[in-house]
């Protein structure tokens, strides 16, 4: 499978209580493990970047990323191998441009 056979999905993961910088780090190494397996076992999965969401007190309230995947079946199996919420995931449409 190559790269021009993925599509792009954009996952929101809301967090049941908020988690410290090296709780993001940790969890964002579990995702880099589990990519990569599924990549081995020829899941076809690529991160592409995530913005971190924070509360008022800048506490870590959940992440909204941007995955190219097969489908969105390899979507819910990263998640659900590497402990992380998929609170919602959607195909990604044409971006607005800005100012």
């Amino acid at each position: 499978m190559t790269d021009n056979d993925l599509k792009n999905f954009l996952i929101l993961r809301i967090l049941d209580k908020p988690i410290t910088e090296d709780e993001l780090e940790t969890a964002g190494e579990q995702s880099g493990a589990v990519l990569q397996a599924l990549r081995d076992e020829g899941v076809g999965i690529r991160w592409v970047e995530s913005e971190v969401l924070t509360d008022g007190d800048e506490r870590i309230t959940g992440t909204f990323c941007h995955y190219r995947a097969e489908d969105e079946e390899a979507i819910q199996e990263h998640a659900e191998r590497a402990g992380l919420p998929a609170t919602r995931v959607d195909r990604r449409g044409q971006p607005l441009e800005g100012e």
